[in-house]
Order: structure tokens, then C-alpha cells, then sequence
């Protein structure tokens, strides 16, 4: 018995009319992502990194040759407030990691591009962060994992979907 076991018992005994198999479900899921989110924060402090820096970077990397977004793709990407990407990308400049350019295709913009040195850390971290998620799924089979990837889908589209629906006037 886990402690969320021991949690759905106490409530069983105090309020028997109640289902809490959704609160075990998802306080369970809570209790994996708490753990999840704190084995990724260890890999990317290994980088001089928080996760939010470790977004942008890894957003600016993944996005190909010349590593280089406007902070308005940027923002699209991540799906932060404005002034949250601004505070990001001043710790970043800060730290050497990206620079702030002249936006060619608009004199009056700027583009964020990646340095040497940002473009080094971020190959090392996603190294690190990429073995450490295979390090916490090795205790799952493929088949674990690929039934876990069909219902995540799902339920993601389902709550996307529900969301997006609730947005409409």
C-alpha cells in the first residue's frame, strides 16, 4: 500500500458516498510529475540551467539552422506571458547563452539567436536530459509505454478539445 492507497482508505472510512478513484488516479499522476519535474530541474542546474531557460534554448536548438526565432515564434512555442519571455532571455543574454540580433526581414524587430556558447550548453543538457528520461522509463516496458503514450493522447486531445470548445462565445 502507497500513500495515496492510504489516502482513498481514510476517505473511504470518513465519506464511503464518495468515488475517489479519479483523486487516486490523479494523485498518483501528481506525485509522478512532482518527481519527474524535480530529476529534470537536478539535470538542467548540472547545465546552469532552471526550465525555463532549458525551453528556450532547447525551442531556439530544435529549430534548426541558423538557431534563431523572434521573440513573437518564441513565445508561440512556449506559451508564456511577454514579460516572462523577457525576463528569460535577459538571464540568458546574461549568462552568454543567447544574443539579442536585428531581425532581417523586419529592420525593426530582433531575433534571438543562440551563441557558441548557448548552442555547447544546450547539446550537453538535452544529452543529460534525453538519458535521464530514459533512466525513468526503464522501469516501464514498451508495451507500458506505448499503451501510456495512446491514453496521454487521448485524454490531452479530450481536455484540448473540452478547452478550446470553452473558449468559443
Amino acid at each position: 500500500m502507497d500513500h495515496v492507497d492510504r489516502i482513498r482508505q481514510q476517505w473511504n472510512t470518513e465519506r464511503p458516498d464518495l468515488d475517489v478513484g479519479p483523486m487516486v488516479t490523479l494523485g498518483r499522476m501528481t506525485r509522478l510529475a512532482r518527481r519527474l519535474r524535480h530529476s529534470h530541474e537536478e539535470v538542467f542546474a548540472k547545465h546552469g540551467l532552471n526550465s525555463a531557460g532549458f525551453d528556450v534554448l532547447a525551442t531556439l536548438r530544435r529549430s534548426g539552422p541558423p538557431h534563431a526565432l523572434t521573440p513573437k515564434a518564441l513565445l508561440a512555442s512556449t506559451m508564456v506571458t511577454s514579460g516572462t519571455m523577457t525576463n528569460r532571455l535577459d538571464r540568458l543574454a546574461a549568462q552568454g547563452l543567447v544574443e539579442r540580433t536585428p531581425d532581417p526581414a523586419d529592420g525593426r524587430g530582433t531575433v534571438i539567436r543562440l551563441t557558441e556558447k548557448g548552442h555547447s550548453v544546450i547539446d550537453a543538457a538535452v544529452g543529460d536530459h534525453v538519458a535521464n528520461q530514459h533512466r525513468l522509463l526503464a522501469h516501464l516496458g514498451t508495451e507500458d509505454r506505448a499503451a501510456l503514450d495512446r491514453i496521454f493522447t487521448r485524454w490531452l486531445a479530450a481536455l484540448e478539445t473540452e478547452e478550446s470548445e470553452g473558449d468559443t462565445p
